[in-house]
């Protein structure tokens, strides 16, 4: 274990297949932080991967059982009592109470202005897009990093180039500062 940082990640970053497949792989030992979700933050991702993305019934389930399966103490729970005290959007009080209650200091979500700062210093919280959070993984740990995309992309049968520019859609900033550092 490398890193005990406790980060809530919101459902919508769950949701999305290749930014959770790499915070989770960098969750996995030696980790370099301890990733959080609450029953009702995986139940939103159930319903965005079922009706949203359209995923096949048995991806979606498959997809539960080995997140739980995999990170079996990352569900917090008995956060419900916090919520009704929470001043942000009203929609992500559950995910507040959650890293609250988890002991998170990040919120990891790409819907930043549901987790306004004055909303969530009183609770030394900290809300951070993933973009922004794997760029300061890569420079903590860059080894790393790169090991383990080079690891989705083998089990991808991808080059990890090709890997970082379907990343590059959604979290530009980090796929733009690894691609940089493997052409060096």
């Amino acid at each position: 274990m490398r890193a005990d940082f406790h980060v809530l990640l919101d459902a919508c970053v769950m949701a999305n297949q290749g930014v959770c497949d790499l915070l989770l792989s960098l969750a996995e030992r030696p980790r370099l932080f301890v990733p959080h979700w609450s029953a009702r933050i995986m139940a939103e991702v159930k319903r965005t991967h079922r009706e949203k993305l359209d995923w096949p019934a048995h991806l979606v389930e498959l997809f539960q059982q080995e997140t739980a399966r995999s990170f079996p103490e990352a569900e917090i729970t008995g956060f419900e009592n916090l919520i009704p005290a929470l001043n942000n959007d009203a929609k992500d009080r559950h995910v507040l109470a959650a890293a609250i209650n988890g002991g998170c200091t990040v919120i990891l979500t790409f819907n930043l202005k549901h987790f306004r700062p004055e909303h969530l210093e009183p609770f030394s919280i900290v809300a951070v897009h993933p973009d922004d959070y794997l760029v300061t993984l890569y420079e903590l740990e860059p080894k790393q990093v790169i090991a383990v995309a080079g690891e989705i992309a083998g089990r991808r049968r991808m080059e990890i180039e090709d890997v970082l520019i379907r990343l590059g859609s959604v979290i530009p900033k980090f796929s733009s500062l690894i691609l940089q550092d493997l052409l060096k």
